[in-house]
């Protein structure tokens, strides 16, 4: 069955830099776009970037661009969102998901069928 572990999160302060992995498994890893999500507390759980199967990308916020940048190597089926820049908005648990598609489905979460158990990021200022 489809799964997908996150790791990489933790604590950095404002300013810094994180690399959150996500291992993918159960399905041909090379043919589908992965997406990064985050939900804050109290906030609707928001799309942050995909990355399709032939690797294009897209960063949904304003507020990341520039500052994230999304990645995936195929020959450890494992998509990274590399966070630089750490602003005191960027708390959240993020989430890698998939919805089995060669394209990126968008940035809600309805879209997406399949969830990771999500990784908690925490910036200290």
């Amino acid at each position: 069955q489809v799964q997908l572990v996150e790791s990489g999160g933790g604590l950095v302060q404002a300013g810094g830099s994180l690399r959150l992995s996500c291992a993918a498994s159960g399905f041909t890893f090379d043919d589908y776009a992965l997406a990064w999500f985050r939900q804050a507390p109290g906030k609707e759980r928001e799309g942050v970037s995909c990355i399709t199967n032939s690797g294009g990308t897209t960063y949904y916020p304003e507020s990341v661009k520039g500052r994230f940048a999304i990645s995936r190597d195929t020959t450890k089926n494992t998509v990274y969102l590399q966070m630089n820049r750490l602003e005191p908005e960027d708390p959240a648990v993020y989430y890698c998901a998939t919805a089995l598609l060669y394209l990126c489905s968008g940035r809600f979460p309805e879209e997406y069928h399949y969830w990771g158990q999500g990784t908690q990021v925490t910036v200290s200022s």
